[in-house]
């Protein structure tokens, strides 16, 4: 089972974009994906959080996806 963990999630205006960078540990190492999801200034925190972490598990999905590893 892997692990996530969301760093600082940043509103972005001029791209009206909710930004963070995601963990996810899998087996001993950590893969960092920086995601950025479309959203207004009043989406509520689940719904961000949720989406980014959605788009974090879909870039780890790809096997040439952009991502730093730890």
């Amino acid at each position: 089972m892997s692990r996530i963990a969301l760093g600082d999630i940043r509103y972005n205006p001029v791209t009206g974009a909710y930004e963070a960078r995601v963990d996810i540990n899998r087996k001993g190492r950590t893969y960092r994906y920086p995601c950025s999801v479309p959203g207004s200034l009043s989406m509520d925190d689940a719904s961000v959080r949720r989406s980014l972490t959605q788009q974090a598990q879909t870039m780890a999905g790809r096997e040439n996806g952009l991502m730093s590893v730890r």
